[in-house]
């Protein structure tokens, strides 16, 4: 059951929508349910004899009455409305029962405590099947106004107690960190539109994938831009800067053809100014390299940024936790963004779902992820997708979801544990597409005999306590192929499989030498290293003297830009 509390100042006009025919001729049998009080609150779905305005412009005055009794001038936002709707599946509820959910929520958000005779009036209105508008004036008999604060809250605590007991779907209670669902109305434009997501949804999901690929403010605005997005920021009055922003889709626009804004808070908390700001510090292009002479090291990088923030949550330090979560939502973008294969969906879904783990009632800090973050911005920029390697930087990230889904259900946020499980059910679906191959190529390509033998001699050196399972393990022999290439990278196997296996325990693994596989993989190859410390060092300094022109990140490059209409 799903609460959505707002405020307004245009009493006659909810009436008006809410037992009129809505926008689509959705509403049936308009009527009252509930109300201050039945005999004095007249019922427009119930009168035939009069006509619909009359009825409309009766229930306005008597609803608003306390507000002309304070001579006419009503304070603003004076509107309180709360649909409330049950889950999909759920049984449909009677009138009666209706009736029972109106009254307990307008006394636990405090428009109408039980028992207060000066309480705000208010109404039910009900003309579908799955849900109810409760409409109420904010002044009260005694001229003062309620006391709502934290009622969107409080009206999710009463529902979860409502779901309980009359036997509806159990929903997960929130932490006022969700982003606001798109109305009715929007999803009804959608469809009108043949389009299959809201603009507020299209709009946040740019947000998001801009935001983790660029390093600044001034890049943030620019790239939304050049996707044909409208920008306006509002300005402070005395220094002129950046204060707020809205978005507005192209083509978007409402009755009178303006276009329809949405500020960034309104697509999601952390897209506000502020917190953006948290993420994208005022740092010149310049100081961001977005060329690297190793194209693998942006997913080399990345890998390593991710299992280290899988140490943090469990470091005991949730400040640090949260922002690393915060920044591995922008990995995961990035991640898709600069993948090829067939399992791109479930990676832009997955970063999709990992939206709402990436926030929760826990403040972030952000500098705790800074090197997690810069990985992944250098992964925007990345040319090429480095076989193994990509595969070795999806199975951690598999892995860092699912520890996440931990991490918040142990810290009671269940919605973002669920979140993150799904952005981990997604993860899960992209490695099984894309890994089987990759290991089945490693084990076409082992190495003799006798350097397997060397390698498990290795492996019962290194870890005695895991060798049988490892050796074990159907995956071995693709691990010989990857032991072989680190030999020839300059790394030595046993000293390899020992700082490797010690990185995180691997008791809980079903398949340790899977797991030992894309750790090595992702280890750097020494030698290249060696070389190129000796090649800067001999004085190669003419590629500074000719600066790259800027770069255009991965998600953003305009062959791309047709997915995101």
């Amino acid at each position: 059951m799903v609460p959505d509390v707002s405020t307004g100042s245009d009493t006659r006009g909810l009436i008006v929508y809410l037992f009129g025919p809505g926008r689509r001729d959705e509403h049936t049998d308009p009527h009252i349910v509930a109300a201050w009080d039945m005999a004095g609150a007249p019922d427009p779905g119930r009168d035939p004899a009069a006509t619909y305005s009359q009825l409309a412009k009766r229930l306005d005055h008597h609803v608003d009455l306390r507000t002309r009794e304070l001579g006419g001038k009503k304070p603003p936002q004076h509107v309180w409305h709360c649909p409330v709707r049950t889950a999909p599946g759920d049984r449909y509820l009677t009138d009666t029962e209706w009736a029972e959910v109106a009254r307990r929520i307008v006394h636990a958000t405090g428009i109408a405590p039980e028992g207060d005779e000066k309480a705000c009036r208010w109404i039910a209105v009900r003309h579908a099947d799955d849900h109810i508008h409760i409409m109420a004036t904010t002044v009260r008999a005694d001229g003062r106004r309620p006391r709502t604060n934290r009622d969107g809250q409080r009206a999710q605590a009463e529902c979860r107690k409502i779901e309980a007991e009359f036997g509806l779907r159990r929903l997960k209670p929130g932490d006022l960190t969700a982003p606001r669902t798109p109305t009715g109305a929007e999803r009804a434009k959608a469809e009108r539109q043949g389009q299959t997501v809201t603009a507020r949804h299209w709009l946040r999901e740019q947000a998001y994938a801009v935001a983790a690929a660029v390093h600044n403010e001034a890049d943030y605005f620019t790239v939304l831009q050049s996707l044909g997005i409208k920008v306006k920021t509002r300005l402070g009055p005395e220094t002129g800067d950046v204060i707020g922003y809205s978005l507005a889709a192209p083509g978007d626009t409402n009755a009178a053809g303006e276009p329809v804004w949405y500020g960034g808070s309104k697509l999601a908390p952390d897209l506000s100014i502020n917190r953006l700001r948290e993420r994208l510090p005022d740092q010149k292009v310049a100081d961001h390299p977005r060329y690297v002479a190793d194209p693998a090291a942006p997913w080399r990088h990345t890998t390593t940024a991710i299992h280290t923030a899988h140490t943090v949550l469990d470091s005991g330090d949730d400040a640090a936790a949260q922002g690393h979560l915060a920044a591995f939502g922008d990995a995961l973008y990035n991640i898709a963004s600069a993948t090829t294969g067939p399992h791109r969906a479930e990676l832009q879904a997955a970063a999709m779902a990992f939206n709402r783990a990436r926030r929760s009632a826990t403040r972030a800090d952000h500098q705790a992820a800074t090197a997690l973050r810069k990985a992944a911005k250098e992964l925007a920029y990345a040319s090429g997708e480095p076989g193994g390697l990509a595969i070795a930087l999806l199975f951690a990230t598999v892995h860092l979801a699912r520890a996440a889904a931990k991490w918040h259900e142990q810290r009671g946020h269940a919605q973002q544990a669920a979140a993150a499980e799904e952005a981990f059910r997604h993860l899960q679906a992209a490695y099984q597409q894309a890994a089987p191959p990759v290991l089945a190529d490693l084990t076409r390509r082992a190495p003799r005999a006798e350097t397997a033998r060397r390698f498990e001699q290795a492996v019962r050196a290194a870890l005695p306590d895991h060798a049988a399972r490892i050796l074990a393990d159907p995956t071995w022999t693709a691990l010989t192929t990857t032991l072989a290439h680190a030999e020839t990278a300059g790394h030595n196997p046993r000293r390899l499989l020992a700082e490797v296996g010690t990185q995180r325990e691997l008791d809980s693994a079903e398949h340790p030498a899977e797991v030992l596989n894309w750790r090595i993989t992702a280890q750097p190859n020494r030698r290249t290293q060696a070389a190129r410390m000796r090649s800067a060092t001999s004085g190669t300094s003419a590629m500074s003297a000719t600066p790259h022109p800027p770069a255009t990140p991965v998600a953003m490059r305009p062959e791309e830009r047709s997915r995101h209409r």
